[in-house]
């Protein structure tokens, strides 16, 4: 549903309802710049939700301090990061869902672009991707067509699904530990047939040396479960399993020290 006519940066016209969902846990020294990213974009039909795993660290605290401007705060145990971001989808009463965990962040003007992205495109079989910029590596592009079957084809936080999408396909599987999002993503396009709408532009910043950062083998292991899910010729996917072991050979060592 599209939403009353308001001025959205420069232009008048109707304002797509955008809700964004952050999950954190114990993550006090980042949680403040990405909330502050978020409620920045000044955007009229934003829908602020932040699930939090029962932090320790002052993380709760530092949350609550942005009080009512939060539409939707939750605290409480969680079974992983992506029963986190299923909780957080759940709540959401928006036309579009973004997703930007503790620690990154977007960038000025971004939901205006998702929305603005959106115009002329349906709801029922469009996902949005934009560009993000790396701490490390730099610039990634938001969809890469060539490994669509080969490995992650796109970041995540630079994806904006819209709600009925995650109602009629389902959101994240939790069973997978750390690619999660690759599962939903290979599925949404592989399996269903979704369209991409990619806008080669900077949408967010993605702070490295998360969980998948961390978890190196763990998160082939997911990728070539997904990949075996879908039906890819098991010769192919184990090989190129093995052939990303060795490729990435250096980074599991230093990952492991």
């Amino acid at each position: 549903m599209l939403h009353p006519v308001v001025l959205v940066g420069n232009h008048l016209g109707f304002a797509m309802k955008i809700s964004v969902v952050t999950v954190v846990r114990n993550n006090v020294e980042h949680i403040a710049e990405t909330i502050r990213s978020v409620l920045d974009q000044n955007y009229p039909e934003l829908e602020y939700i932040v699930i939090d795993g029962a932090s320790t660290d002052g993380t709760v605290d530092v949350v609550r301090s942005f009080g009512d401007r939060i539409a939707q705060f939750v605290s409480e145990p969680d079974r992983s990061l992506y029963d986190a971001m299923n909780k957080g989808i759940a709540r959401a009463t928006g036309d579009v869902v973004g997703m930007i965990n503790s620690g990154d962040r977007y960038l000025p003007g971004a939901l205006e672009l998702v929305a603005k992205s959106f115009a002329g495109h349906s709801l029922d079989d469009t996902i949005f991707w934009g560009d993000v910029q790396y701490e490390f590596l730099g610039r990634v592009k938001g969809f890469r067509p060539h490994n669509l079957k080969r490995g992650a084809f796109a970041p995540h936080p630079s994806m904006f699904v819209p709600k009925r999408i995650y109602d009629r396909i389902g959101a994240y599987d939790i069973s997978l530990r750390f690619l999660g999002d690759y599962d939903f993503m290979y599925r949404a396009i592989n399996h269903h047939g979704l369209k991409p709408l990619y806008v080669p532009e900077l949408v967010a910043f993605y702070r490295e040396g998360g969980l998948s950062d961390r978890n190196i083998v763990p998160c082939l292991k997911d990728e070539l479960t997904v990949k075996l899910r879908y039906g890819q010729s098991p010769l192919i996917a184990r090989t190129v399993y093995m052939l990303k072991l060795i490729k990435n050979l250096r980074r599991i060592l230093l990952a492991n020290r």
